[in-house]
């Protein structure tokens, strides 16, 4: 696997985390990519065409665009291979993808969007200039491209940017966060859930087995039950339904894939 990544200039990187590209196809035939309470613009410059998998089910398959936008998802989904052969990509910070798409984040939650439908025929020359362009100044194409589709200057609404930071930490509960922000549980929930595309409360589950994930993969050894109680699950057996639920797999299962030359958060599946 050939992986590229590049930290845009002011103002996108308040927004975004990372342009990425990828190459070369890998010998297994899909990967399953986690949860991760963000979003992410994708486009393949090789055929233009993305398949989307169900990780229960998967001859269940869903065929996009070559370019589109994945919401914030609260599970995992499977992906093809083959389209790594080339493809770029924007990693969102969380909630950052609205001032580009001109929708907030929770009217893309669990779901997966053909970019035209946001950008009409703009998302189709978007992909032919990238096509065009040698994989040595794509990140540059891209980047002028997100520039120009800013609607309004990056910014998140304060209770949200109060949030983020104590729930990447598991440091308040969400009662305790609407206080802080003057506002009633109900509403604050609802502001929340339009600006990251999902409730708060997701969110910190989410991001916790994100940061369990990140110990456990560095860990030649993994202690669990010192390991949920580090990241602040009730226990054990706390931890390993939330992993299940985010991933399909238990913490153990994941460890084994700890070397599989894959992009981070995607996990290699070898289907018959």
């Amino acid at each position: 696997m050939m992986y590229r990544s590049h930290v845009p200039a002011a103002p996108l990187d308040s927004v975004i985390e990372n342009l990425w590209s990828l190459s070369d196809t890998p010998h297994h035939t899909r990967e399953r990519i986690l949860p991760s309470g963000t979003q992410e613009l994708v486009i393949n410059l090789c055929d233009d065409e993305l398949r989307i998998y169900d990780p229960e089910h998967g001859e269940r398959c869903r065929r996009l665009s070559g370019a589109i936008v994945s919401g914030a998802y609260r599970g995992s989904f499977v992906i093809d291979t083959l389209e790594h052969a080339s493809v770029i990509g924007v990693h969102f910070r969380p909630g950052g993808a609205a001032p580009f798409l001109g929708v907030p984040a929770g009217a893309l939650a669990d779901a997966h969007v053909d970019l035209d439908a946001l950008w009409g025929r703009r998302a189709g020359e978007l992909r032919e200039r990238l096509c065009e362009a040698s994989p040595e100044r794509r990140f540059e194409v891209l980047e002028q491209a997100l520039v120009a589709r800013l609607s309004r200057p990056p910014g998140r609404h304060a209770a949200v940017a109060l949030a983020l930071g104590h729930l990447e930490r598991n440091a308040a509960s969400v009662g305790e966060l609407a206080a802080r922000a003057n506002l009633s549980h109900r509403r604050f929930i609802e502001l929340f859930a339009a600006e990251i595309g999902m409730t708060p409360k997701l969110f910190g589950r989410v991001r916790r087995f994100q940061g369990a994930l990140a110990l456990a993969r560095r860990a030649t050894s993994a202690d669990w039950a010192g390991l949920a109680l580090a990241c602040g699950y009730c226990d054990q057996s706390h931890m390993i339904r939330e992993f299940v639920a985010f991933s399909g797999f238990s913490p153990a299962d994941l460890h084994r894939h700890r070397d599989d030359r894959v992009k981070e958060n995607h996990v290699a599946l070898r289907v018959a």
